[in-house]
């Protein structure tokens, strides 16, 4: 039962990251040989699937950058007519927020889509975590203003990881500016960051009225919105979680969200420190 037990254990582990690695075999052409050749030749196609739908994906994103680029351009323009009346300005002004929408969908899926294809390097030096959480500090307050939110460090001890400086800024910004818009008027955001006893904890809790306990397990899947998302007030992608996830994955850390339904909601994440 042994070749049995490597190709379930194989099998088992199979993803669509690693369909280009062939299911071990027991080369003497009996049954259990020809069942992995047959596991083998559907896993190929499934890897070629994988590569035509990210091919497909980059070139459209691609291709929908130069029309949107010209919309917004000319939106622009036409903004600048003094001439225009109140309503005219008001239509302009909500059809360049979409399109500006649309772009950022379109820089979000050529994101994940690259970076599902391995194409994105990162750079790998030591970067001081608490510097950036201050950072993202100063430019919540600034978003949560507008709604008379919160925002403040309980905590924040010394941190160095290594890492994408860029990436890491960005994973901070898509997760306080989640913190604000999914927020009661009024409401709460803080930001704590801990060193533990090989990893430092980074933890952003916000007020508002939170995810419900089904969603939990879908929250970072790509266009997946709950309920409390569905509201025209609030703006998104669908795939700022999907990005925050990839970013700290690739930086060999852990991501988790937890909520109580109108109390908190906390998104914690995990990084290995720095040696």
């Amino acid at each position: 039962m042994a070749p049995v037990t490597a190709l379930t254990y194989a099998a088992e582990r199979a993803t669509e990251h690693n369909l280009g690695r062939p299911l071990p075999g027991t080369g003497n052409g009996d049954e259990l040989d020809r069942l992995t050749e047959v596991f083998n030749a559907m896993t190929e196609r499934l890897n070629q699937s994988f590569a035509r739908i990210r091919e497909f994906t980059l070139h459209a994103s691609h291709e929908l950058k130069t029309p949107l680029t010209v919309m917004h351009g000319e939106l622009e323009t036409a903004l600048r007519n003094e001439s225009l009346s109140a309503p005219e300005r008001q239509r302009l002004e909500s059809q360049l927020d979409e399109v500006q929408r649309l772009g950022k969908i379109v820089d979000g899926l050529t994101l994940l889509t690259k970076a599902d294809a391995g194409q994105i390097v990162l750079t790998n030096e030591p970067v001081r975590l608490d510097e950036l959480v201050r950072e993202a500090l100063q430019d919540a307050q600034s978003l949560a203003r507008a709604q008379q939110i919160t925002v403040e460090i309980t905590h924040c001890d010394e941190a160095t990881i290594q890492g994408d400086r860029h990436r890491l800024r960005q994973l901070l910004l898509n997760l306080t500016d989640n913190a604000i818009k999914y927020n009661h008027p009024s409401g709460r955001v803080t930001l704590e960051l801990r060193k533990a006893e090989n990893y430092f904890e980074l933890k952003i809790t916000n007020t508002g009225p939170g995810i419900a306990q089904t969603d939990l397990a879908k929250i970072f899947e790509p266009f997946f919105r709950g309920d409390s998302s569905h509201s025209k007030a609030i703006e998104g992608s669908g795939l700022g979680l999907s990005i925050c996830r990839w970013i700290v994955r690739s930086h060999r850390g852990g991501i988790e969200i937890h909520s109580q339904p109108n109390a908190l909601t906390a998104a914690t994440v995990r990084f290995p420190a720095s040696n």
